[in-house]
């Protein structure tokens, strides 16, 4: 059973003010995109940042936290994760539609939750 409301104390190990929480791949992508996502803090201020080997701009939903997000709230902010400008490199709009493969030391179940929803879906 996934624990959906696991919430890790915090993003960040006190090696630098940014954290890798989560990189996603989508194998399907004719691309093979994979996306990383981070977390920055700035004046008590979680700050989320997306990036992909493209270079494109993405929105996230939040964009940023007090403290860190539960495990359901950073499964809402990969599932909904946009392109921020609406000038799209490579494939990100269908990208954006699959169902990733997730990797992250931060919120160990994230891994479990999309091989699930994949398994679900027949991917």
């Amino acid at each position: 059973m996934i624990n959906f409301d696991y919430k890790p104390t915090s993003y960040f190990d006190g090696t630098g003010p940014s954290a890798l929480l989560a990189k996603l791949s989508y194998p399907e992508s004719q691309w093979g995109e994979e996306i990383s996502i981070y977390a920055s803090t700035l004046d008590g201020i979680i700050y989320f940042e997306v990036i992909d080997f493209y270079g494109n701009d993405f929105k996230t939903n939040p964009d940023c936290s007090r403290e860190p997000l539960t495990l359901q709230e950073f499964i809402y902010l990969v599932e909904t994760l946009e392109n921020g400008n609406g000038s799209e490199q490579g494939n990100i709009r269908l990208t954006l539609k699959g169902i990733p493969e997730a990797e992250s030391s931060v919120y160990p179940e994230l891994k479990k939750f999309f091989i699930e929803k994949r398994k679900t879906f027949g991917i």
